[in-house]
């Protein structure tokens, strides 16, 4: 697998681009430290030639410059940059955790109901027939506020603490079903398999069966399919920010700056640029990854 994917020049450019981001989210505070800036001064009251009389950046391209790489934020003067930089740590870190935790529950409700069958499997797949029923974005949209009262009595602002988890609860209960139904079909004929028959036969335990026989023959799909999971998370997460029930002011976040970009556009164009390239470029590396582990891992699926 790893000799057929080094070979895929894309797959490989795509995970340096990848794993560029993640590095860069997850040094944000050394980088803003020696940049110089962070996320939440209001530069344009310390510099008063930073904005016009209209609240927007007097310089050139939404005020690129030496001291601004991206420009600055017009009303507040925030640098733009280091937004975007903690706010890609943000994002991420949230999809990253929704994406461990979905992957986990989906194996083990999809091997537990391939594996055990009968009434066990029919439970568990009307289950996920059941939450697969809800439309999954206007069901962010509709539990977030849910969520977040179960954690803040009312009148109470909300910690950003409680908004991340608010965030992962909701994106985790609707996302599992996909990958579990997936590896329910997989078990069911693999069960079958005569590798998993003569295990039965030499005594061993449904748990070391499942442990040996079974999750090494289903690393393939929940592999690929995390690939694709994640970019997945990382929009649904931006787009309920920017809809103003995820992460809001003043903590940065990718949909956070879409949401600011979508008032300034007319004005201040370049605002927006930044932000809309780096998640352009996160998701078409990530799912142009996604094809290239499925290709390596099976061939034959890409002919």
């Amino acid at each position: 697998m790893w000799t057929r994917f080094k070979r895929d020049r894309t797959g490989v450019v795509c995970a340096i681009v990848v794993l560029a981001f993640f590095v860069i989210a997850a040094l944000a505070p050394v980088i803003g430290a020696l940049y110089g800036k962070d996320p939440y001064t209001l530069y344009g009251n310390e510099d008063p030639n930073l904005l016009d009389e209209f609240g927007y950046p007097a310089g050139a391209n939404g005020g690129i410059s030496p001291s601004h790489w991206f420009g600055i934020e017009p009303q507040l003067g925030r640098d733009v940059f280091m937004q975007l930089i903690y706010g890609m740590r943000m994002s991420l870190g949230i999809s990253v955790a929704v994406t461990v935790l979905t992957v986990v529950t989906g194996i083990i409700i999809g091997v537990t109901a391939g594996y055990l069958g009968g009434k066990t499997d029919y439970f568990l797949s009307r289950v996920i027939d059941f939450l697969l029923a809800f439309p999954s974005q206007l069901t962010f949209v509709a539990f977030m506020p849910v969520v977040v009262a179960l954690f803040v009595p009312p009148g109470d602002e909300t910690p950003t603490y409680v908004r991340v988890c608010a965030l992962i609860i909701v994106q985790w209960f609707l996302g599992w079903m996909g990958l579990a139904r997936l590896l329910r079909g997989q078990v069911l004929s693999l069960r079958e398999r005569e590798f998993v028959e003569a295990a039965k036969i030499t005594g061993a335990s449904p748990w070391r069966i499942i442990r040996k026989e079974l999750l090494p023959n289903v690393v393939t799909p929940v592999l690929v399919q995390s690939t694709y999971m994640l970019p997945l998370f990382v929009t649904a997460e931006a787009g309920l920010s920017f809809l103003g029930v995820g992460i809001i002011e003043p903590t940065p976040d990718w949909g956070r700056l879409f949401q600011a970009g979508a008032r300034f556009y007319e004005n201040d164009p370049t605002f927006l640029l930044f932000p809309a390239a780096a998640m352009l470029i996160f998701v078409l590396c990530f799912n142009l990854l996604g094809d290239s582990v499925r290709d390596a891992f099976d061939p034959k699926s890409g002919r």
